[in-house]
């Protein structure tokens, strides 16, 4: 199917930036889907996710939160993200998380190398723990899927994100009474006081080798079930973090298969159904 693919500006003054795709056929208007990135921020691989998406016949905005008026900081530029990603498939992901492991596979790379990476991981942890600040351009996203872009004006609006974007998709699902539903793979979750203000189905998607995520599903499944949220969840046996990013070494096929039909599913049915 051909796609229309752009780059769109939205909030005030146009202040924050995504890519915009849609399918190039069809009747209009469409519902929405904000689709958010990992940790690293926009890249290829959550542009491809938002295509995928547009080729099922949603319009996807994919924003890119480390970017204001369409800057972004020097660490966390495409380039330098890239180059983070490549040291973390050569280390592995779980050497990148331990301190320890880190500084040992960053002291056998050349110094301005060294210098770069040490720069740009801190730069990414830094904006994966503080979730909230990236909130106001969700937010916008959402609003202006729904009320102003005449391509879904009016129309549903749901969420899915990844790593950072997933535990940020749930907290959409918390801050937007009217948005319709939210994905979430493999994100942190969020507080009961949160889950309570939910009002959209939700659903999550993890692999059994993430040990340290997965030690909040029992408190998010509680939670839910308290305060009468819908919530189903699947847990995919020997997939790791990050199991649904094709550009990384910890892409697990038969996960991702399953969870994409999952999750177009659950979109099917509650933002077209």
């Amino acid at each position: 199917m051909p796609l229309e693919i752009d780059t769109l500006r939205y909030g005030a003054d146009g202040e924050h930036s995504g890519i915009f795709a849609l399918p190039g056929r069809g009747a209009r208007p469409l519902p929405g889907i904000i689709v958010i990135h990992e940790a690293g921020g926009l890249d290829p691989a959550t542009e491809d996710i938002a295509r995928r998406f547009a080729a099922a016949g949603y319009a996807a905005l994919a924003p890119d939160l480390f970017s204001l008026r369409g800057e972004r900081p020097a660490a966390l530029t495409r380039e330098r993200v890239a180059e983070l990603y490549a040291f973390a498939n050569a280390v592995g992901m779980a050497n990148l998380v331990d301190a320890r492991s880190r500084e040992q596979a960053l002291a056998a790379r050349p110094e301005a190398e060294r210098a770069r990476l040490g720069e740009s991981i801190a730069a990414m942890f830094a904006a994966a723990v503080a979730l909230d600040a990236h909130l106001p351009a969700l937010v916008a996203a959402a609003r202006h899927l729904r009320d102003d872009n005449p391509v879904t004006r009016g129309q549903k609006i749901g969420s899915v994100g990844f790593c950072m974007g997933g535990g940020l998709s749930a907290l959409l699902a918390c801050s937007v009474p009217d948005l319709g539903a939210a994905a979430i793979f493999y994100g942190v979750a969020p507080s009961e006081e949160r889950v309570a203000r939910i009002r959209c189905p939700v659903i999550g998607f993890y692999g059994a080798l993430d040990a340290r995520i997965n030690a909040g599903i029992p408190g998010l499944v509680a939670a839910m079930q308290k305060h009468g949220k819908a919530f189903e969840y699947h847990v995919y046996e020997g997939a790791g973090h990050a199991f649904f990013n094709d550009y990384r070494a910890s892409y697990d096929v038969r996960a991702a298969r399953d969870a994409f039909v999952r999750v177009l599913a659950f979109f099917r049915q509650h933002l077209a159904g």
